[in-house]
């Protein structure tokens, strides 16, 4: 029983302390978590302050604090020094169970690319196996020759990321290296600062590792140097992770003075920048914060969404000092690309073939986004002629729980903005709508007309 009465005091969450022989952290921990996935406690709650809490319950102080910890570790909860603790909106975020749903739908909600003709893969892929030595690409990669490292070094260069060789490393698609990311280079309870809408990778390997994801405060769209500098002091954040180029979600595309900012503060904070060059391939060359910050940035560069998804491999920009403790997670948690994706990509890329492939899937794309632009005149769809997605604003008074849920009825698969928040705050109400996933114009045309009839 409590010391204090709290009999007609209010308290957001009023935990049943059970006395069964488990620990006591750990029984308040799992009812936490059994009330945030039922929906008692929703996302932005405030949580009681820990030590009303431990006088409510009368246990330690150090009880629920542990609770709390191993909560906010598995991204069910946020908070910063002086805010209080809240239910977080990433807590439920999961896009395996989403992912469920019918093969005869309509999908705007994976990311996967458009369906091409790739005859320069066909090419490469048929000469290789009429070489004496091919069969040797079956077997385990324990490493990168030299020549795929300048292959390597040659398209991050394209996409305003000059590198040496020496600081290369490969993963087994981007995904894979975010994870090697956090594996090599952060504990759990490390703190990482995000933008409030970011990719449900990110989320997902957060909670996988640890990781704790922090919103940074905006400004135009996009990551604000008070935001940055509070995250520094208030919540500690180690690293951030930033899309700069077709941020995902929201397409928004990194000013260069935004770009010059992060690099500076993360050089004088000794922050870790992990900067995803996912849209890379598909937009004039811009500078990399890596660029700007090598020995702070790690730059990923994935071929799977702009070349093809058969290509499940990124290569990374890596500084020194990081090198070995990467190498060290990619290693030991078998994330390394296989021999034969890394000859077909470095030939690919050595021959000049890419170009002609990029070039077809830049004008596939261009075609799907003007297609948007016409049938989804009127409304807000962030992105332009280069995004592999758009993002849309729904109207003042629309859901975008209730969007997804109406739009699934009706056949067509979408991610609404609950997949990608993170933190206390409710997100903008909005649709991210992977337009280069359908199989064809036609499809992507009868998607959207029916997503306009809801609109309306």
């Amino acid at each position: 029983m409590s010391i204090n009465s709290f009999d007609n005091y209010y308290m957001s969450w009023r935990p049943e302390l059970r006395r069964d022989g488990a620990s006591l952290y750990l029984s308040l921990a799992e009812q936490l978590e059994r009330d945030i996935a039922s929906g008692r406690l929703l996302p932005g709650t405030k949580l009681p302050p820990q030590r009303e809490l431990a006088d409510f319950l009368g246990i330690n102080l150090s009880t629920i604090s542990r609770a709390f910890k191993l909560c906010s570790q598995k991204g069910l909860l946020t908070g910063s020094v002086g805010s209080g603790t809240y239910v977080s909106y990433n807590g439920l975020t999961d896009l395996f169970e989403a992912e469920k749903a019918g093969t005869s739908l309509i999908r705007l909600d994976s990311m996967t690319p458009e369906t091409l003709v790739q005859g320069e893969l066909i090419e490469l892929l048929k000469k290789m196996m009429g070489e004496q030595d091919f069969s040797s690409l079956f077997q385990y990669s324990f490493g990168v020759q030299d020549w795929q490292r300048q292959a390597a070094c040659a398209l991050l260069g394209k996409v305003g990321c000059a590198v040496s060789p020496d600081n290369i490393l490969t993963a087994e698609g981007g995904q894979n290296a975010i994870s090697s990311i956090f594996a090599g280079l952060f504990k759990p309870g490390d703190r990482l600062g995000v933008d409030p809408l970011v990719y449900p990778g990110v989320i997902s390997a957060a909670k996988l590792f640890g990781v704790q994801l922090i919103p940074i405060e905006q400004k135009n769209g996009e990551m604000s140097e008070d935001g940055l500098l509070s995250a520094i002091k208030n919540d500690g954040i180690r690293g951030i992770y930033i899309v700069p180029d077709y941020q995902n979600p929201t397409t928004h595309v990194m000013s260069t003075e935004c770009r010059k900012m992060i690099a500076s503060i993360a050089r004088e904070h000794e922050l870790i920048v992990i900067e995803d060059g996912i849209c890379k391939l598909l937009t004039v060359a811009s500078e990399s914060v890596y660029s700007k910050a090598p020995d702070n940035t790690v730059f990923i560069l994935s071929l799977s969404k702009t070349i093809s998804p058969a290509l499940k491999l990124a290569y990374l920009a890596v500084p020194q000092r990081f090198y070995s403790s990467l190498r060290f997670a990619l290693y030991n948690i078998n994330f390394y690309s296989s021999a034969l994706l890394m000859e077909l990509s470095s030939r690919l890329i050595a021959s000049g073939k890419i170009d002609e492939l990029l070039k077809r899937r830049a004008e596939g794309i261009e075609k799907r986004n003007d297609l948007v632009d016409i049938i989804l005149k009127g409304y807000q769809v962030n992105g332009d002629r280069h995004s592999l997605s758009r993002w849309l604003i729904l109207p003042d008074g629309m859901s975008s729980s209730e969007f997804e849920k109406e739009a699934l009825s009706r056949g067509v698969s979408v991610y609404g903005s609950e997949h990608f928040a993170v933190g206390k705050n409710p997100p903008v109400e909005g649709v991210r709508l992977a337009i280069c996933a359908p199989s064809d114009l036609d499809e992507l045309e009868k998607a959207l007309i029916i997503l306009r009839d809801l609109l309306r």
